[in-house]
């Protein structure tokens, strides 16, 4: 089995377990946005017998690989059927922050794993249905601590518009001076509005992220005399010993991050 990245690969092998060999192209702390594919990649793909994609433009590349890889087998798309949010006219690929969406996602991957591999159907079904409690526990348990802060402090400035999903579900309002992808970057002007944005509506609310560079997320703070709440991981996985080594661990840490400085 082949996962694009981290945080799907994660999913993947929740659900797999021992019965599957994975290989995530896109490893831990990594940006899928602006990822350059390697030989090993191709060949990965061409030992295949599932290929999982985020999709919804977040894998840029992948069209490309498939075709150097010579790989004829399924690929499956985890987001299928997922309530897509647009950004300027790009659809949003950062459905996992939404845990209903995450839902969906390992709904898409047993699916598929059933489909693949048959013999283990037993196995792939149970491991989803423990995986989907925990799922279902962490989104209520998010909500709960969510309605306790007032809504008008739930303002928050990120790196990238990484966790537009997460703002809709829980009603946190993100922003942030680049678009859905790191590839971008903000002009003069988009950053000067974002600037007096924050000023008039008071907002102390900062965070990095693990994939991108801090600088722009400092210079904001130095302007509206503000301090960095820590790092959010949006695009990837922690290495392991890092506080968001699974998908779970990064909902939680990032929930935990942001509550506390929302809280203060």
């Amino acid at each position: 089995v082949v996962s694009t990245v981290s945080i799907l690969g994660d999913m993947i092998k929740n659900i797999g377990g021992e019965n599957i060999d994975l290989t995530t192209l896109v490893g831990p702390n990594g940006d899928a946005h602006v990822y350059e594919t390697k030989p090993s990649d191709a060949k990965a793909l061409s030992g295949a017998n599932v290929v999982f994609i985020n999709g919804l433009g977040f894998e840029g590349w992948i069209n490309r690989l498939v075709k150097s890889s010579g790989y004829k087998g399924k690929i499956i798309t985890a987001t299928k059927g997922v309530n897509k949010l647009e950004v300027g006219g790009e659809i949003d690929p950062h459905a996992w922050q939404d845990l209903s969406n995450g839902r969906i996602y390992i709904n898409n991957i047993k699916n598929a794993l059933l489909e693949a591999d048959p013999k283990n159907a037993t196995i792939y079904l149970k491991n989803f249905k423990e995986y989907d409690a925990k799922l279902i526990s962490m989104d209520a348990t998010t909500r709960g601590l969510f309605k306790k802060i007032p809504t008008e402090k739930r303002i928050v400035v990120t790196s990238h518009d990484a966790f537009l999903y997460f703002g809709r579900s829980y009603g946190i309002d993100f922003r942030s001076p680049v678009g859905v992808t790191t590839e971008s970057e903000p002009s003069a002007g988009e950053l000067a509005a974002l600037i007096t944005e924050m000023r008039e509506d008071n907002i102390r609310a900062l965070f990095a992220e693990n994939i991108s560079d801090p600088r722009l997320i400092k210079q904001l703070a130095r302007e509206v005399n503000a301090s960095i709440g820590g790092t959010l991981y949006s695009d990837a996985l922690s290495d392991k010993g890092e506080p968001a080594s699974s998908y779970l661990k990064m909902f939680n840490h990032n929930v935990n991050e942001l509550v506390s400085v929302l809280s203060k």
